[in-house]
Parts: structure tokens; sequence; C-alpha cells
């Protein structure tokens, strides 16, 4: 019962991100921005959708029972969806799943960027481990933080480098 609700309720809110990411790329687009990383970025969507998949079938098929330490996990994913909202919400109109640059933006360092060049990415990895974890999915846990791993090797470059060259990232971030 706990499973079939949290999972409903987290991929409602990965939908109504995905509009929220569409309305942005529109509006960022419209105002000059371009997008990189377009080749990696279905690998990634593709990543995200068979990781619910896997934590079904896991939990689900195998049965997995609720993790001993339940109430622990899913402290910290719902302190992560917090601090996912906040990540969203200092991004504002800049917050994108895809890797979108506005040529000459004023980088935003508010919120958690003010601590971290890319805390969603840290929310996400937590996210990926402890959502599994939750009910047991042990296999899910570890197959998808080390793709995520993988994923992330490719995407903050990317991200980085077209920030550094686009906007006053490496001033905002003091990367020289």
């Amino acid at each position: 019962m706990l499973f079939a609700f949290v999972i409903t309720i987290v991929i409602i809110q990965r939908l109504t991100e995905l509009i929220i990411a569409k309305r942005n790329e529109t509006w960022m687009r419209n105002q000059g921005a371009f997008e990189v990383g377009a080749r990696h970025y279905p690998i990634m969507v593709t990543m995200h959708v068979m990781f619910f998949v896997s934590l079904l079938l896991e939990v689900v098929i195998v049965n997995r029972p609720l993790s001993p330490l339940w109430v622990v996990y899913l402290s910290v994913f719902l302190v992560a969806q917090v601090a996912r909202i906040w990540c969203l919400t200092s991004l504002g109109k800049f917050w994108n799943t895809k890797i979108i640059i506005l040529p000459g933006a004023d980088v935003v360092k508010k919120g958690p960027y003010a601590f971290i060049r890319h805390p969603n990415y840290v929310i996400v990895t937590t996210e990926l481990l402890v959502l599994p974890l939750i009910f047991s999915a042990y296999f899910t846990a570890i197959l998808f933080t080390m793709l995520n791993i993988w994923m992330l090797s490719v995407r903050i470059p990317t991200e980085e480098k077209a920030l550094k060259q686009a906007t006053n990232y490496e001033e905002k971030f003091s990367l020289k």
C-alpha cells in the first residue's frame, strides 16, 4: 500500500516537472537560449523511466518487504523532495530537465546554488538511492545509482562547458 502511494506521487511529481520544464524551455528559447547535450538527453530519460520500471518489478514481482530502516530512508527522501522544490524555485524559469543555456544570462547563485554548483544532481542521486532502499529494492538502488553516476560524468562537464562559454558562470562560481 505504501509503495503504491509513494510511487504514484513520485511519478505524478515527475510528470508535472516535465510540464514545467517544457514551459521553461519555450520561454528560454524565445529569449534566445539553445540546448546542449541533446544527444545524451534521451539516454537520461530512458534511464529514469527504466528506474521506475525496475523499482516496480523488483518490489512487486520479487515481493520485497519494507526495509527495517524505511522510516529513515523515507525521511531522507522527503528532505530531498523539499530540497528539490528549493532548487526548482531558486532557478525559476531557468530550471529544466534539459541543458538549456541563455547566452549572457546572469547565472543563478541563490538558494542551494549559493552553497553547491549542482544541488539538483545531488538530490537526484540521493533519490535514486534511497527510494528503492525504502522497499528493500537493492538491485534497483545499486544499478541506477551507478548508471546515474555515469550519466552525470557526461552531463555535468557538458553543462559546465556551455555555461562557461555563454554566461557569467566562471565569475559567479570563481572557477578561474
